[in-house]
């Protein structure tokens, strides 16, 4: 399937308290290394798809946010944008080498596109069969 959804995040005041949270719930395994206060969530199982949390710039503001994979986050954007769209997060490359971008659709719910690092590349050289 084309621009499959690869990643969640969770978006809360208190991202450690969420985290821990989730943790307890479900079991999850949180990494918690990341300077900016990002969570990273996992299950473990390979059916599942992992996310995280991720402090809030809002105070008492959570909402749930989905990713979804693109070939070129710049021209999915201007597309997004054409088609009713507003940016929260214009183009950004992350310190992993993922270019992301985060919006809210006409509706009014955040989403983000990603390009995750070297998978436009691996895309391009695999021989279709």
């Amino acid at each position: 399937m084309p621009n499959p959804v690869v990643k969640w995040q969770i978006v809360a005041g208190d991202a450690g308290a969420v985290a821990a949270f989730y943790k307890k719930l479900f079991g999850w395994t949180v990494d918690a290394g990341n300077a900016l206060g990002y969570r990273e969530l996992r299950s473990g199982e390979a059916r599942g798809i992992d996310g995280g949390v991720w402090p809030s710039p809002t105070p008492g503001h959570a909402t749930v946010q989905l990713f979804i994979e693109v070939d070129d986050v710049a021209a999915q954007l201007d597309r997004a944008v054409a088609l009713g769209a507003k940016v929260l997060v214009p183009r950004t490359v992350l310190p992993d080498g993922d270019v992301m971008a985060l919006l809210v659709d006409p509706a009014g719910l955040p989403f983000g596109i990603v390009q995750q690092a070297g998978q436009s590349a691996q895309r391009s050289t695999q021989v279709p069969s």
